[in-house]
C-alpha cells in the first residue's frame, strides 16, 4: 500500500497552493475565496525514492453558500483516518487563532504523526514569528511559503522521513485514466462512490458541487483504473465567476489526458447541447466513449431501452457508434459493466491492421460509393495506419477538397464494420498527391 499524507488546517491557510507545489502541476483551484476545495484531491508523490499519495482536503470549520460544510467535514475526517502522516497548516500573517487549537486538539486525540508547517513565512520577521506556532504542542513548526516555494523541500524531507516504512514494494500502478464527465448534476460524483464503495467524493442535490478534477485510483476486480471525477460541463458565457471558469477548465483538461470517457446523461432531462458539447469534445480528442445513461431507475415508463437508444442516437449523432449502458449510480446497477466495457473500448483503440488487408477495405468503399464533381473523380493511392489510441490513418488521396466530412464519416463506418475497433473513434487525415 503507499501511504498517504493529508493537509489539513482551517480555510484559507494556502492547503491547496502547497498541494499543486508538493505535486509539481496545477491540480487544485487556487482562489482567494476560503473554502474553494471541498473534495479530497490526491495525487502522487515522488520524493528521496519514496512515493505517498498527498491528499488535500477542505478547509476545517469553513462555512459554505451551499450548505454543505457538514460533508466537508465528514470528508476531512475520512482523510485524518486514512492519512499515515499529516501536515498541519497554518498561516503565520494571522497567528495562532482559535481554530487552529481546535484543530490541534483532534489532531492530538488522533495520534497520527503531524508535521506543523506556517506557511506565508516570506520574510525573515515572518519566519520569526512561525515560532509563536509552539504552543500547538507539535514541536517546531517549519516556516514555509507555498507560493515562494520557500522551504518546501524542508518540508518535503520532513514528510517522506515520517512515513512509515513497507515490508512491500509500495504500488505506483494507476491503471489507465478515466474521465467520468457530464453536465452538471448528472450523478457522476454518486456514479464514482458506487465504484469506490464510500463517500469519497461530494455528492449533494446543489449544482455544481464538483469544482475541483479529482483523481480517485481504485482497483476493480483485479485492475488498477484511475477515475477522474469532474465538474459539470457549462455553457462558457454562463462561466461568469472565476472558479466556474478555473472548473470548466479542470474539465476539458480531464478529457484531454483521459483515456477513455464516460459521459453520463441524466435520463430523466431532455439530452440537450451540453450533452452535444460533451460528446463533441470527447470525439474531437478521439477518446473512447461510454454513454452511460444514468438515474436509469427514476426514468419510469417514459420509454423502453430500444427506444431511448433509438432517442440518444438521434441526438447524439457523433457517438452513434459508441455503446450504451442504462445504469443508476444511486443503487449502483450495471456500474461495474460501464467500467467492463472502459477496458474493451481502449483493447480496440489499440488495434492495429495490415496495410494490405487496409487498402483493400478502402478501394472497396470507393467503388461501392465514390466522391467525385462533374470534372473529377476521387481517386485513393494508399493507406497507412499511422498511431493508435485513437486508431488514426493516413490516406494519399488525389485531391482532399473531394472527400467531405460526410463522405469521411461514411468511410469511418467502412473501417469500424471491418476492424475489430468498432466502438471506438477513429482518425482520417488525407493527403493530395499527384498519380495517374
Amino acid at each position: 500500500m503507499i501511504p498517504v499524507v493529508a493537509i489539513i488546517g482551517r480555510p484559507n491557510t494556502g492547503k491547496s497552493t502547497l498541494f499543486n507545489v508538493l505535486v509539481g502541476k496545477k491540480i487544485s483551484i487556487v482562489d482567494e475565496i476560503a473554502g474553494v476545495t471541498r473534495d479530497r484531491v490526491t495525487a502522487l508523490v515522488t520524493w528521496n525514492e519514496r512515493v505517498f499519495e498527498l491528499m488535500d482536503t477542505g478547509g476545517i470549520g469553513m462555512v459554505d453558500v451551499a450548505d454543505i460544510a457538514e460533508h466537508v467535514e465528514k470528508q476531512i475526517e475520512t482523510a485524518l483516518h486514512v492519512a499515515d502522516v499529516v501536515v498541519f497548516l497554518t498561516d503565520v500573517r494571522d497567528g495562532v487563532l482559535p481554530l487552529d487549537r481546535r484543530v490541534a486538539g483532534e489532531l492530538r486525540k488522533l495520534g497520527r504523526p503531524v508535521i506543523l508547517a506556517a506557511n506565508k513565512a516570506e520574510t525573515v520577521a515572518l519566519e520569526a514569528a512561525a515560532l509563536d506556532f509552539h504552543a500547538l504542542g507539535f514541536g517546531e513548526p517549519i516556516a514555509i511559503s507555498a507560493q515562494n516555494r520557500i522551504n518546501t523541500t524542508v518540508l518535503l524531507d520532513a514528510i517522506v522521513s515520517g512515513l512509515p516504512v513497507r515490508t512491500v514494494p509500495e504500488e505506483t500502478e494507476s491503471g489507465p485514466r478515466v474521465a467520468i464527465i457530464g453536465r452538471r448534476n448528472s450523478g457522476k460524483s454518486t456514479f464514482l462512490n458506487a465504484v469506490v464503495g464510500q463517500e469519497r467524493v461530494i455528492v449533494s442535490e446543489q449544482p455544481g458541487t464538483t469544482r475541483d478534477s479529482v483523481d480517485v485510483r481504485v482497483r476493480v476486480e483485479d485492475r488498477v483504473l484511475t477515475l477522474i471525477d469532474t465538474a459539470g460541463v457549462q455553457r462558457r458565457s454562463s462561466a461568469a465567476g472565476s472558479l466556474d471558469y478555473l472548473a470548466q477548465h479542470r474539465t476539458e483538461r480531464s478529457m484531454r489526458r483521459a483515456q477513455a470517457v464516460l459521459l453520463l446523461i441524466d435520463a430523466t432531462e431532455e439530452v440537450g447541447e451540453l450533452d452535444k458539447k460533451a460528446a463533441d469534445y470527447s470525439l474531437e480528442h478521439g477518446k473512447p466513449t461510454v454513454l452511460v445513461v444514468n438515474k436509469w431507475d427514476l426514468a419510469g415508463d417514459r420509454a423502453t431501452t430500444s427506444q431511448y437508444e433509438r432517442y440518444l442516437r438521434e441526438r447524439l449523432p457523433m457517438l452513434n457508434f459508441s455503446p450504451i449502458v442504462f445504469a443508476s449510480a444511486k443503487t449502483g446497477e450495471q456500474v461495474l459493466s460501464c467500467l467492463r466495457l472502459v477496458d474493451d473500448l481502449l483493447r480496440q483503440s489499440r488495434e492495429r491492421v495490415g496495410t494490405g488487408e487496409l487498402n483493400r477495405v478502402l478501394r472497396e468503399a470507393l467503388e461501392t460509393r465514390s466522391p467525385r464533381t462533374k470534372s473529377k473523380v476521387a481517386k485513393l493511392f494508399y493507406a497507412s495506419q499511422v498511431g493508435v489510441e485513437p486508431p488514426a490513418f493516413v490516406l494519399f488521396v488525389n485531391d482532399p477538397d473531394l472527400f467531405d466530412p460526410a463522405y469521411r464519416r461514411f468511410l469511418e463506418s467502412r473501417l469500424r464494420h471491418a476492424f475489430p475497433f468498432p466502438e471506438v473513434p477513429i482518425h482520417l487525415r488525407l493527403r493530395g498527391r499527384k498519380g495517374d
